[in-house]
């Protein structure tokens, strides 16, 4: 036993698979007779008759396997197939990056004050190309901590962000599509692109239109969106596609990127801004006008916060540098802070050529009249004095504007709320102006060569209008003062001698100067006329004011100084002022100056006093006080003031003596604050002599009834003598 065990290893080596079959089937036949003859013989038996159909099923699962696995890897090679076509369409079309990098189907405009400074934007504002080079680096962490953590690991899609972004959807209850989208920075920017469907302003109805279609999310779109984003991700590098991300992002208020934003925000370029900045700009990307920190400050910054805590948990900030980040929130500039100058950039933007500014495809720098702190006394008087001396709760709206003399525009509040885009009162309103207008009156007299104490009968007055009947005007008091001045007609605001001067003078004369002043509404043609039945706005009001303090000629009230292209130096508009042509002359003005000096000296505007200034000016109210105004002048600056309700009803317990005035003396105090005192350039006339005859303005149809009393008296004498 023991030789022929050492000669075996070598045959069963040599004869190996044959020993193999013998050695089975030897072990087959021994089986039964080591396991008992009768169990044994019936399991083998049925294992031989089992065997065959177990072989056929595992032949015929082995050829599904194999076929399901020839389908499926030829399906996989076709789609495979198709992707990479899909990819180099998209790869083809598109251009080289810098291409990309702006746009804008819209230009943007910028709005500088008197002083050079940036106040207002309008349009899509667009700062300059920046690049994920040059960007401040703590910008760049936290855009990819806050939109794309894997950024630089994947290969233009997230298959984990995706899955994660639909069960957080169904979860919510939402569809898979809606809400969180699990996309990368390279498929936002896809979108941005709009997968690379141009606007064509003959296909779309408008901007709008074009950008809601390229939001829209569908199971289709989402595709081609993947397709296009690996397309981006074979084209360029990742900072390539960083670049165009930090161009094309739209921030809120106008902006387009990164650096248009920092600049409306923050006052400085997108390579400058610290953490908090960084984490606040970042934080726009989820819902830029909802976020946008001239809209809501403290939520922005509380977005921010959160924004900061995410580049702490991935390690692009310490502890330490994350707490003092949230200890020293950001802040805006001065210019976002104020959002000043709303109502002022409409009214500028809307007097300007519209392919120049609201649909300019350029990028425009408009120089303009405004000045900020002018822009503040007027919005703090207002607040002031709705906060102070009107009930809580009450709906009254006011007006604002102050100018120069020339006619360029200061300051402009169009309502008690800031707005862009809103209800201008100050430019839009068309409001009866009362006894307001009773200055052009007199500037009609005294341009004729009347003088401020030539005098006027208030008495009980009825004048005859054809086709209307009787009209007999009566003064706000109630009651007759006899025989005044000018002066004093004008000081008290006296209604009976305003249209007997008015009648003395001519209609015609007073429409005609008041509109060659700028007040070119339909003006009454009745006597009402002299009292205001006409509307004007109030900026064109406060324009022809300023003409009475030029001297008399024609002012038309401007914001715009100059035009030019973003890059060039030379303007393609400018405008050199105001001022017109001559309406009354020179000695009237003076004398028309004098006269509403009195009416805030001792008469109804003695609440618009400013101390150590000469004060001219007048107070309106209209019919059952629906507007209530005060309109007057320094040597410096013109202001005017309007109140009354947007539905036109009743003020209650205001005229333009009473709250108009008290804004209008709370802005100028403001406003001339700093200021040295400067004297009115009125001419005070010489007082009359005793038994000097004195002029007496009176209507021409008095005139000749006057001659016709004197006829009937003398006829009727000579008849008495007769008899």
């Amino acid at each position: 036993m023991g030789s022929k065990g050492r000669k075996t290893p070598p045959l069963v080596a040599e004869r190996r698979p044959r020993k193999k079959t013998a050695s089975k089937t030897t072990k087959s036949k021994r089986t039964p007779t080591r396991r008992g003859s009768g169990g044994g013989s019936r399991r083998t038996t049925r294992r031989k008759t089992r065997n065959p159909i177990v072989a056929a099923f595992r032949r015929l699962i082995g050829w599904l396997v194999a076929l399901v696995w020839k389908l499926t890897s030829r399906l996989a090679l076709s789609v495979a197939l198709v992707i990479a076509l899909a990819v180099l369409y998209f790869y083809a079309q598109l251009p080289e990056m810098s291409a990309l990098l702006d746009g804008r189907t819209r230009g943007s405009v910028t709005l500088l004050d008197r002083s050079g400074e940036v106040f207002a934007w309008r349009g899509e504002q667009f700062g300059g190309q920046i690049t994920a080079g040059t960007v401040a680096p703590v910008l760049k962490n936290a855009i990819v901590a806050t939109e794309d953590r894997r950024f630089y690991r994947h290969f233009g899609i997230s298959p984990r962000g995706i899955a994660g972004a639909v069960r957080i959807n169904l979860a919510e209850g939402r569809g898979p599509l809606s809400g969180h989208g699990g996309s990368t920075i390279t498929q936002q920017t896809a979108k941005l692109l709009c997968l690379g469907v141009p606007y064509e302003r003959a296909k779309w109805k408008n901007e709008a239109a074009y950008e809601a279609d390229c939001r829209r999310t569908t199971l289709w779109r989402k595709a081609k969106e993947a397709l296009f984003a690996m397309a981006m991700e074979a084209k360029y590098s990742k900072d390539e596609i960083l670049t165009i991300y930090l161009n094309r992002a739209y921030l809120g208020a106008g902006a387009r990127g990164f650096e248009a934003a920092a600049q409306r925000y923050f006052g400085k370029s997108a390579n400058q801004v610290d953490t908090a900045e960084a984490a606040m700009l970042a934080g726009l990307l989820k819902a830029p006008t909802t976020y946008a920190p001239t809209n809501n400050l403290q939520r922005s910054r509380d977005r921010a916060n959160l924004i900061i805590g995410l580049m702490q948990a991935q390690g692009y900030l310490t502890a330490k540098e994350a707490l003092l980040a949230k200890a020293h929130p950001a802040e805006l500039s001065q210019a976002a802070e104020s959002r000043s100058g709303g109502y002022f950039a409409d009214w500028v933007m809307a007097s300007g050529p519209d392919f120049l500014t609201r649909n300019t495809t350029e990028d425009v720098i408009i120089r303009t009249t405004y000045d900020p702190r002018l822009q503040r006394a007027a919005e703090e008087a207002v607040k002031e004095v709705f906060a102070t001396k009107v009930r809580k709760g009450s709906e009254a709206e006011t007006a604002v504007v102050v100018m120069s003399a020339d006619g360029a525009v200061r300051a402009m509040v169009g309502g008690r709320k800031t707005a862009i885009g809103g209800f201008n009162r100050a430019t839009m309103a068309l409001r009866q102006t009362g006894s307001a207008f009773k200055p052009f009156v007199y500037a009609a007299a005294l341009d004729l060569g009347y003088t401020p104490n030539a005098t006027v009968l208030d008495e009980p007055f009825t004048i005859d209008v054809p086709g209307s009947g009787p009209y007999s005007p009566k003064n706000y008091s109630r009651d007759f003062r006899g025989r005044v001045t000018l002066t004093e007609a004008l000081q008290h605001s006296l209604n009976i001698p305003a249209v007997k001067v008015s009648e003395a003078v001519g209609r015609e004369n007073v429409r005609k100067i008041a509109a060659d002043f700028g007040l070119e509404s339909d003006l009454a043609l009745g006597p009402a006329l002299a009292l205001g039945a006409s509307e004007s706005t109030l900026i064109d009001m406060t324009g022809a004011y300023a003409g009475i303090l030029n001297g008399g000629s024609s002012v038309t009230p401007y914001g715009f100084v100059e035009l030019r292209l973003k890059g060039d130096r030379a303007p393609l508009m400018d405008q050199a002022g105001g001022m017109g042509e001559r309406v009354i002359s020179e000695r009237a003005a003076r004398s028309l100056i004098y006269m509403m000096n009195r009416v805030v000296e001792a008469g109804t505007g003695q609440r618009a006093k400013l101390p150590g200034w000469q004060v001219a000016g007048k107070t309106g109210t209209t019919s059952a006080a629906r507007d209530a105004w005060f309109i007057g002048f320094t040597a410096d600056y013109v202001a005017g003031v309007w109140m009354g309700y947007d539905d036109n009803s009743p003020l209650t317990g205001v005229t333009g003596g009473g709250l108009p005035a008290e804004i209008w003396h709370a802005t100028m105090l403001r406003v001339h604050e700093g200021l040295p005192p400067r004297p009115l350039p009125m001419l005070i006339p010489d007082a009359p002599r005793n038994g000097e005859p004195r002029q007496e303005a009176r209507p021409r149809e008095s005139r000749d009834n006057a001659a016709d009393n004197i006829l009937k008296e003398v006829l009727g004498a000579l008849l008495g003598r007769r008899n």
